[in-house]
């Protein structure tokens, strides 16, 4: 008898709903690697190439700055006599000299600028000052508008209310005018701190300007962090885990450290990333016009400044410093994009 099953028949086939075997049990699964937030989100982000290229720069860009100067054989205050105004990979008459005797001198890679100093070592220093200036005024950032951002967040109401009104008139506030006011008015208070206790003596080397840098920055750049972290708060605590915190008796700080900053960690990473580029802008800025370091500390601004003079004789002065600041700027904007694509969950594919 032919056992075969007609195909045009409507009849079912027991067959197929005999139980699976082992073999047809393991065809089916299906298993995914679990991973971690923070696992997956770098390999996210090492597939971005934009991203990591733009990582590999920062960081040569930071071992120039702030490794290479300590081997370097010029210092950036260093003035040599005869070797003012020395092009790329130029030797003065006294340099030439003694390699004519024998002696090992290491060129001027850039050259110098008018007063005889390598230009090399004083763009490196000038990127240490710049780089400095962008982590320390993105951590003061950070730190001020998280706190002041996640407090009105999870209070809500009349405090919310209050707090962002406080932020709004600040928005307002025009920074240039208050640095150049800080300047002014901390100037001769900081500098008799300087001169009379040794604990303060840095204040001569990094400069007033530069200070109230620092102090614009905690009064005034915190507020555009503070509306990101209130965002993200106020979506939060709403979230079951919120809610059995409190059951359970949490206190109000605990929630806010523990729970709700915690998973905010990677829109805080991304934003203070984002930031770092802005303030060395700003820095870079404002050292321009002269309101940031104290001659002879050089910034990657102070430096472009100094070069306007002789654009048209010595060009390479004014386009090292300024191919540095964009280099500096657009691999940390990139590398922020790719943080941003690689743990943000909404951009998750």
């Amino acid at each position: 008898m032919d056992n075969k099953k007609n195909p045009l028949s409507f009849h079912l086939d027991v067959s197929d709903f005999l139980p699976a075997d082992e073999r047809e049990k393991q065809s089916m699964v299906v298993m995914r690697e679990s991973v971690s937030f923070w696992k997956d989100g770098f390999r996210r982000l090492r597939k971005n190439k934009l991203a990591m290229a733009s990582l590999v720069v920062i960081i040569i860009i930071m071992i120039s700055a702030f490794i290479v100067p300590s081997f370097y054989p010029y210092s950036y205050e260093q003035q040599i006599r005869g070797s003012e105004n020395l092009g790329i990979m130029e030797y003065s008459d006294a340099e030439i000299e003694r390699i004519k005797s024998g002696e090992e001198v290491f060129p001027h890679i850039l050259g110098t600028d008018s007063l005889g100093r390598d230009l090399m070592i004083r763009i490196m220093v000038g990127s240490k000052i710049s780089l400095l200036v962008g982590i320390v005024a993105s951590a003061i950032i950070l730190v001020i508008g998280s706190a002041y951002g996640s407090i009105a967040g999870y209070f809500g109401g009349k405090v919310d209310m209050i707090m962002m009104r406080a932020v709004d008139i600040i928005y307002t506030v025009p920074d240039i005018l208050i640095i150049i006011l800080l300047s002014v008015t901390l100037k001769f208070p900081l500098k008799e701190l300087a001169d009379n206790v040794k604990a303060f003596a840095w204040i001569n080397t990094v400069g007033i300007g530069l200070i109230s840098i620092f102090v614009v920055f905690s009064l005034l750049y915190w507020v555009g962090m503070a509306r990101i972290v209130r965002g993200q708060v106020l979506m939060l605590k709403e979230q079951e885990y919120v809610v059995a915190a409190k059951a359970l008796g949490a206190s109000d700080s605990r929630i806010i450290k523990k729970h709700l900053l915690t998973n905010s960690i990677g829109t805080l990473i991304v934003t203070t990333t984002l930031q770092i580029p802005s303030s060395i802008f700003t820095e870079s800025f404002l050292s321009f016009l002269g309101l940031g370091v104290s001659a002879p500390m050089p910034s990657l601004g102070s430096l472009a400044s100094q070069a306007i003079g002789g654009i048209s004789s010595y060009p390479h002065r004014l386009m090292a410093p300024a191919i540095v600041i964009s280099l500096i700027i657009l691999s940390f904007n990139l590398l922020g994009d790719g943080l941003r694509d690689a743990f943000d969950p909404r951009l998750k594919n």
